[in-house]
């Protein structure tokens, strides 16, 4: 019996090419974009999971509120961890990494620029499942000196050699460090990275303020006992942060904890778990990911294969009307109600497992370019498990009947007298369900063409706004510091060339952060009141060479021998000092050095507020001060020719620093990259919304079909009347535009909502105006009047005598 009905099956689905067709890629390219973004959405909750006891681990992250904005991070100061493990028995373990950032790294006469260099406590891999393959963990990092190498690094250094107790060189100075451990390559699922893994033993500062807040770029990892409620400890760490932190504010601004929070702003310590870092930390890497992006690709997964799921029962019923003769002969001839149903069920689980098999294909020849777009590196593999490939195949089969289920059993209830007289007709509540899915389908259409468009303005604002310094052909040639004394000769030798403007000496580059962000500064009149200031150290051409816009005073000039102990501020700092009126000449404390003195320093001018991070953050306060900071030689560049210099460039390099490898970027590039998961995002969005409009059109497209084909002899009495073929297609449309302004009416609210919950995020942003919404509703009324134009028009030149030839 079961191979009848498929062979019957067969025959059906050959017959009907077209429609087959329609149906079958509609379901493979929703299941296909499920698939995508199934795997997308298992690699972002697979963030450091890897880790043995991941549901073990904590990070303790310092919560700071100052001067109304929130500057507090993932780090605490480098004494956080040793008290955590001294004060409280449940810390079974504590330990620490900080990011050294580039180093240069040399064995013989070979040598790289190391940028994922992280140094680490010895107790690190007790906490962390890292596995050796070479070395002991208990010992590795336990002396001074020493690192542990993956083992790709280890391959680049040393070949087949075995690396153990072999010396690296690093700096310029030559830092004997000894290799004591190999371990695998850190798994990209990890919210760390690291080619290479020094101890901390010996870099920890020996200072005189012990606290939590001083050098707060460690980041501090505790583990717990098992099934034990961290909240717990998290209140216990809060009386402790606030004897520890309280001290230091006191200390550092002369205010009382009391005083420090009844001016608005906050201090604390609270414990995030390890496998919540990728997707809940705003101030991760540009690798972090971001958990609302997570819902909308789940939800546009989810909506999109429901939408494909709706097409396919409406081109499956549509289908299935054509056969309602033939479901009247076979009931004549003596076929029961059962018999029918298993027929349709089977045709219809027969499609969507075929459609399965196309949306696998599509899946392999689409997953090199959805890596591209997201970034990352998913593979197949995970398709081959075996409860994942039998939720496919199950999730598939139970779409083919649910499909199924509508035509199997209405069709099968037909009276054979009725069907063989071609009156069998759709129930009018029928109608209404399918019109029902109908606005459902392009409620989510046209609410991701808001989102789409709304994205795509906002990248563009960002991408075109102006920052306050001219960031093209601006060229940062890196790591000068390693021609230590030869830096000012190399930048001397190198603006002599026609292809460059002008040429500064910064370690401070205005895009993204830096490593003097958080600094304090005091007004010389007010001691007890600070600012949360950024710090950048310059030399004279570093603002000319930017084009930065002086408003007030002067630019630092070799000229003034006092320039030394000058500052200048931006205007925001300026405001929040509460200098708005004559602030040239003020005295501020820039710091306090290691006597307790306070360093005075004067202003000398005002810098144009410009933008040092992306437009998600508002302009924050900024002192410039004139001072050695080597580190990057910022060369502004003319436009022809470029190669060229930059060819030269490297020859120069190579004459100063022989062993350092020539690095170097253009800053429009480094600028363009702070908005890169903005620019992922909305591309996502154009995709997800080509598809759906795509998948929308083929349900539209059944739908039109069903209904022309319920209305056929209809059109042959209006045309026999003088319906001419425009009415007929008006009549026809006219009930499709109503579906689609229905949706256009709820999806205007929820899109307006949903995107303006999500400009939130942006300090600086577009406005949710009147025309995007009419745009979206236009698009959808063009694309479903041109996807029922053919099935209308077709119906509507038909011959009436055809049409009513069984009358």
């Amino acid at each position: 019996m079961i191979r009848n009905y498929l062979k019957i099956a067969f025959r059906n689905l050959k017959r009907q090419k077209v429609s087959t067709s329609i149906n079958v890629i509609g379901l493979a390219i929703g299941l296909a974009t499920g698939i995508l973004i199934m795997l997308y959405v298992q690699d972002e909750l697979s963030y450091d999971r890897y880790n043995e006891k991941a549901d073990r681990i904590f990070r303790a992250n310092l919560k700071l509120q100052l001067n109304g904005k929130d500057v507090g991070g993932p780090s605490l100061g480098q004494n956080a961890a040793r008290d955590l493990k001294q004060e409280f028995p449940e810390v079974l373990k504590a330990t620490r990494i900080r990011g050294q950032g580039g180093e240069f790294v040399s064995y013989g006469t070979t040598s790289f620029r190391q940028d994922n260099l992280l140094l680490a406590d010895s107790s690190f891999f007790d906490v962390f499942t890292i596995p050796f393959l070479k070395g002991n963990p208990k010992r590795a990092l336990a002396e001074p000196n020493t690192v542990v190498l993956t083992e790709e690094t280890a391959r680049k250094y040393f070949g087949n050699q075995d690396p153990i107790g072999k010396v690296l060189s690093f700096g310029n100075d030559k830092r004997p460090y000894r290799v004591t451990g190999v371990v695998r390559n850190v798994p990209t699922n990890s919210h760390f990275r690291f080619d290479m893994l020094a101890t901390l033993v010996g870099h920890d500062q020996v200072i005189d303020w012990p606290g939590w807040l001083y050098s707060i770029d460690y980041q501090t990892y505790v583990l717990l006992p098992e099934h034990y409620d961290y909240k717990q400890l998290e209140a216990k760490i809060s009386k402790l942060a606030e004897k520890q932190m309280g001290s230091e504010i006191q200390k550092w601004l002369k205010l009382t904890p009391k005083q420090f929070r009844e001016r608005g702003d906050d201090f604390g310590v609270f414990l995030q778990p390890l496998t919540d870092i990728h997707l809940y930390s705003r101030s991760e890497s540009s690798q972090s990911g971001n958990i609302m992006y997570v819902y909308v690709l789940t939800a546009i997964a989810a909506f999109m294969l429901l939408i494909a799921c709706v097409n396919f029962m409406n081109l499956s019923t549509a289908t299935a009307v054509r056969r309602s003769r033939e479901v009247g002969v076979r009931k004549v001839l003596g076929s029961v109600k059962g018999q029918l149903q298993q027929q349709f069920l089977i045709e219809s689980v027969l499609l969507a497992i075929v459609a399965l098999l196309v949306g696998l294909l599509l899946v392999g020849l689409a997953l090199p370019f959805f890596n591209q777009l997201t970034g990352k590196a998913l593979a197949m593999s995970l398709l081959t498990n075996s409860s994942v490939a039998a939720g496919l195949v199950a999730g598939t089969v139970l779409v083919g009947l649910l499909a199924g289920s509508y035509p199997a059993f209405y069709l099968s209830s037909f009276k054979p007298v009725l069907v063989l007289k071609g009156r069998a007709t759709a129930r009018r509540g029928s109608f209404n369900l399918r019109s029902g899915l109908v606005v459902f389908q392009f409620f989510v259409t046209i609410s991701l063409i808001i989102a789409t468009v709304t994205a795509d303005r906002q990248l563009r604002y960002m991408q075109s706004q102006k920052v306050g310094f001219d960031h093209e052909q601006v060229l940062v040639i890196h790591d000068t510091h390693m021609l230590r004394n030869n830096e000012t000769v190399f930048r001397d030798r190198i603006i002599q060339s026609p292809q460059v403007v002008m040429g500064s000496i910064s370690g401070q580059v205005p895009v993204g952060r830096t490593n003097m962000d958080n600094t304090t500064v005091r007004t010389k009149e007010n001691p007890d009141q600070g600012v949360m200031t950024r710090f950048y150290f310059v030399d004279p051409e570093y603002i000319p060479t930017l084009g930065m816009r002086m408003v007030q005073g002067r630019n630092f000039s070799k000229s003034f021998p006092t320039d030394a102990s000058g500052v200048i501020l931006n205007e925001t700092a300026v405001q929040a000092l509460g200098w708005q009126k004559n602030p040239i000449g003020r005295e501020l404390i820039g710091h306090t050095d290691d006597n307790g003195v306070n360093i005075i320093y004067r202003v000398v001018g005002v810098v144009s507020d410009f933008h040092f991070e992306s437009l998600r953050q508002k302009i924050g306060p900024l002192a410039m001060f004139l001072g050695r900071n080597s580190g990057n030689i910022l060369v502004k560049t003319r436009t022809d020719k470029l190669p060229e210099f930059l060819a030269s460039l490297k020859q120069q390099w190579e004459s100063f620093a022989p062993a350092a490898p020539f690095s170097y970027s253009f800053l429009d590039d480094r600028f363009a990259k702070v908005y890169v998961s903005e620019q992922k995002i909305e591309q996502v969005l154009t995709l997800f919304s080509s598809l759906t409009i795509f998948i929308a059109c083929l349900g539209l497209f059944g739908l039109a079909t069903y209904t022309a084909e319920q209305r056929t002899k209809e059109i042959g009495v209006r045309k026999v009347l003088g319906a001419s073929v425009g009415s007929v297609v008006a009549l026809l449309s006219k009930d499709f535009l109503k579906l689609i302004l229905i949706a256009l009416v709820i999806a205007s609210p929820i899109a307006w909502w949903g995107m303006n919950q999500w400009l939130k995020e942006f300090a600086y942003k577009v406005t949710m105006d009147w025309w995007i919404f009419a745009l979206a509703g236009l698009l959808a009324i063009g694309i479903a009047l041109l996807t029922v134009s053919y099935q209308s028009i077709k119906a509507a030149l038909v011959n009436p005598v055809k049409s009513l030839r069984s009358e």
